[in-house]
């Protein structure tokens, strides 16, 4: 698998291997600042993709069949909108 193709799983594995490098200290100076902006781009991309599989778990299909932002503290009336009088 080419670095273009890599899952998720294995960016973050990469991006926890840098972290773990850099951490230990010992990393000539240049290859600490090219790892460490590997790194930052790794962390960039990573949580792109997070927000984009967010976006997408919160969007629901309405009864019109439109996609809409899912709402888990909007309150949903038993009455399908209609006041109920008692």
């Amino acid at each position: 698998m080419t670095e273009n193709n890599l899952t998720f799983e294995q960016e973050l594995q990469m991006l926890e291997a840098i972290v773990g490098k850099l951490e230990q200290g010992d990393v000539p100076l240049e290859e600490a600042l090219a790892q460490f902006q590997k790194g930052v781009a790794l962390s960039k991309k990573l949580q792109e993709t997070l927000q984009n599989a967010e976006d997408t778990l919160t969007k629901v299909i309405n009864e019109e069949g439109q996609e809409v932002i899912f709402e888990a503290n909007k309150k949903r009336s038993i009455s399908g909108g209609r006041k109920i009088c008692w």
